[in-house]
């Protein structure tokens, strides 16, 4: 059994997972409604198939699912941001 975990969500987007009740999760699944655009294509170059999705996303959302995201995955040392209790890190309690 399996049950979504959001990470974020706003209006027309959500940011999740699913968690399995004895597994870690593997993979993140972003839900967006009313795309300003998008694009599904499949091309074939060199006997290869590739597959390819595009969506326009506005930079303002982009931005809030991409902070969410550092923080869901502890990742601001990496991006050289706070590492411990810091005002911005997701183990800080006044967030």
């Amino acid at each position: 059994m399996s049950t979504k975990a959001s990470i974020v969500s706003g209006d027309n987007y959500h940011l999740y997972n699913e968690e399995l009740l004895s597994a870690e999760p593997g993979s993140v699944f972003l839900a967006l409604e009313k795309p300003a655009s998008f694009e599904v294509s499949k091309e074939t170059f060199k006997e290869q198939i590739i597959e390819r999705l595009t969506v326009e996303i506005p930079s303002e959302v982009l931005d809030e699912i991409a902070i969410k995201w550092i923080k869901y995955r502890k990742l601001q040392g990496a991006v050289g941001g706070p590492v411990g209790l810091e005002w911005g890190s997701p183990d800080c309690p006044y967030d």
